[in-house]
């Protein structure tokens, strides 16, 4: 696109007397035959400065309406002899289609009213950056540059949308929340796309480790092998266009669940290099919380209760000593509960016989295999494998298969985990090398293990520690689900970055939304696969970008 194309002017702004230009919104008119759609960047030159160039008004289009010179509906149907379709209008109307704005930046922070009558462009590519604020991030810190998708405008003109890695990874802020309808939104492409992103512009990506969920199938567990087909001419177009490399990810380690017969219980095609991971009691007494998170609990007597195992069995309390496995532990708790009077003073053998029946379906009779008696040389501890990470690996862990209660206490094992081991506070990591300075860790389904609502689960709380102090230990979610409303707002709410697909009506109206202008959120639900909105704590107004397909295996290609 040449610069004498881009500047070919498409509209004058246009004040009235009851529809005045503001300091945050202006409009303009478009002549006959010119396109303009929601999200293109436009420019227009500003009140001047004494001794100074013109400033510039960047602003992002956020819907378009077509305005008649008729007063109503019923003129138009009049002048159209009474509703006759086969005729000709006797009244022919004047009319115009109106562009309303919303203003990104001003180039020399001069926030006046656009005035009417000036000529609106489409924003170039330096413009577009200017627009977002990133200019002077590409200019001084370019390092920091992290391409988040491809803004395409309706004149051809693309420019790459970036994001400030301080926002992204800290220090000023972190987390990236992705929602949108499951099977458009591309939420893990797009999630795996970023973080490829982020390890590609990274200056030092040997600090930098991630931890991947796999939730879904077998769609993450080739992600270290190169797709069978080539990508389209199209895809490899967009990845070169945003700087970056179509490649699979290095140094995978696969963590795969072990199962019912002592193999992986994972969906095929299985990794062939893989470690089983596998929870015994004695690795597990310091995370019954974490396995109680689904169970109802109003009185909080299981809370009591599971609280009073975890100190026993870790202070090795002599009333547990010979509780070492969970057939062991079943077996002491009913016990309890067939004792007169309170087991400590507090726990009524109804209260320990309902907590045994909790434990029993999770462990026993609708486990997945995950829970051994004693653990076999081939299996580990997920906390023994992840408390020795190293920066510049990619840790993938399989939970595809698991019931949900096991998903749970194995998301919060790595939460745990990885916190310890960034507050210094893990003691038997073995590994000699630093331990890495970041440490993304991107969850699928956020919505199950952080649900909105007052109450705060085990898993729940380990997620908000995440979400708001994780920042500065350089812990990094990367989150998704279908519904934004469906999470704890005190996680989204601390995510710098939110990524929007396709949805719903219903759901944009909900209050978790109110960043968005209401014309946006109509515009989020004509959202198609592989677009997405992007809102950044450096961007004054959310744009629009497609990202490229991934280069690693999948499955479904």
């Amino acid at each position: 696109m040449s610069e004498e194309t881009v500047r070919q002017p498409i509209g004058r702004t246009s004040a009235t007397e009851r529809d005045p230009t503001t300091s945050d919104k202006f409009r303009f008119w478009l002549p006959p035959d010119t396109i303009v759609n929601p999200f293109d960047i436009v420019v227009v030159d500003q009140v001047n400065q004494a001794g100074q160039p013109p400033s510039k008004t960047y602003g992002l289009v956020t819907t378009l309406e077509h305005r008649t010179d008729a007063p109503n509906d019923l003129a138009n149907f009049i002048s159209n002899n009474f509703g006759e379709l086969s005729e000709e209008p006797n009244t022919p109307r004047q009319g115009t289609t109106v562009a309303f704005v919303n203003v990104l930046n001003n180039t020399a922070d001069i926030y006046m009213p656009v005035p009417s009558e000036r000529l609106v462009y489409f924003a170039d590519l330096e413009g577009i950056q200017q627009a977002l604020g990133t200019d002077t991030l590409l200019r001084d810190r370019p390092h920091d540059a992290i391409p988040a998708g491809l803004i395409k405008m309706s004149n051809g003109a693309s420019a790459v949308a970036y994001l400030d890695r301080r926002y992204v990874l800290g220090p000023e802020s972190a987390h990236v929340n992705i929602s949108g309808i499951s099977g458009l939104a591309t939420k893990t492409s797009y999630a795996m796309f970023l973080i490829q992103s982020i390890l590609q512009r990274a200056r030092d990506p040997e600090k930098i480790a991630v931890i991947i969920l796999n939730v879904k199938q077998a769609d993450l567990l080739q992600i270290d092998r190169r797709r069978d087909d080539p990508l389209p001419p199209e895809q490899m177009e967009l990845w070169e266009a945003l700087g970056l490399e179509p490649r699979p990810f290095q140094n995978v380690h696969y963590l795969l669940p072990r199962g019912p017969n002592g193999q992986a219980n994972s969906y095929p095609p299985v990794p062939g290099v893989h470690t089983l991971y596998a929870y015994d009691l004695e690795g597990t007494a310091d995370k019954l919380d974490l396995l109680f998170s689904n169970v109802a609990d109003p009185s909080g007597t299981m809370e009591g209760i599971y609280g009073e195992i975890m100190t026993g069995i870790t202070g090795r309390d002599y009333e547990f000593k010979d509780v070492q496995s969970w057939d062991a532990l079943l077996e002491f708790l009913r016990e309890k509960q067939g004792e007169k009077g309170r087991w400590r003073g507090m726990f009524a053998g109804s209260s320990i016989g309902a907590f045994r029946r909790h434990l029993r379906r999770i462990v026993q009779t609708r486990q997945t295999g995950i829970f051994v008696q004693s653990r076999s040389r081939n299996e580990r501890r997920l906390s023994d494998v992840l408390v020795n990470i190293q920066g510049g690996h990619t840790y993938v862990v399989d939970i595809a298969k698991l019931a949900d209660d096991e998903q749970t206490l194995v998301f919060g094992d790595i939460l745990r985990t990885v916190y310890a081991v960034k507050a210094e506070e893990a003691e038997n990591r073995t590994e000699t090398a630093p331990v890495p300075e970041k440490v993304i860790i991107f969850v699928d389904e956020l919505n199950k293990y952080a649900p909105s609502g007052p109450k705060a689960s085990p898993i729940t709380q380990q997620v908000l520690d995440v979400a708001e102090r994780g920042r500065s230990l350089g812990v990094i979610l990367i989150s998704a689900q279908q519904f934004m409303s469906a999470v704890h707002d005190r996680v989204t709410g601390n995510c710098a970055t939110k990524i929007l697909g396709r949805s719903g009506s219903a759901e944009v109206m909900q209050p978790d939304y109110r960043f968005l202008e209401q014309d946006l959120k109509m515009a989020v639900t004509r959202l198609v696969k592989g677009e997405l909105l992007v809102s950044h704590a450096v961007y004054r107004q959310p744009v629009k970008v497609i990202f490229p397909l991934p280069a690693y295996r999948q499955e479904q290609s």
